[in-house]
């Protein structure tokens, strides 16, 4: 297993309006409960997506990766975790998405983010006002 070099959760429900026809949650959903994991962890660095409009950097996703381990059904409970793997070039936060209900993992995953400057060119390094926030 890799460092955890910070880390959050959130728990939610699976709502109605998630699932298909066989009661199973579609896939796309789940980059959602990632995403909220991803959110929960930035603002615990105070990184809050609705600030970024003022900065003078912007975060983007560049990659994105989610692997099915046991499908998640209306109701049950999840917990979405999100942990920070590595800062240095981009930031890389990892996911595990476990089913509550039925105590078992139900995704793993991740995101890789970029940072651009106000005129969004591309940095190559996580600037260090970032960072800082990000591991302290």
């Amino acid at each position: 297993m890799s460092q955890r070099l910070r880390e959050t959760s959130v728990e939610l429900e699976v709502p109605f309006r998630h699932v298909d026809v066989m009661g199973i949650v579609w896939h796309g959903h789940y980059f959602a409960y990632m995403e909220e994991a991803r959110t929960r962890l930035l603002r615990s660095c105070g990184l809050d997506g609705g600030e970024w409009l003022e900065s003078q950097y912007a975060l983007f996703v560049i990659e994105s990766k989610c692997r099915h381990v046991s499908p998640l059904y209306y109701g049950d409970r999840i917990r979405a975790t999100a942990w920070l793997k590595d800062v240095k070039r981009r930031i890389h936060i990892a996911y595990e998405i476990t089913n509550v209900t039925r105590g078992c993992r139900a995704a793993r995953g991740h995101t890789i983010l970029a940072t651009t400057d106000r005129d969004r060119g591309l940095l190559l390094e996580t600037p260090d006002a970032i960072q800082r926030r990000l591991l302290a």
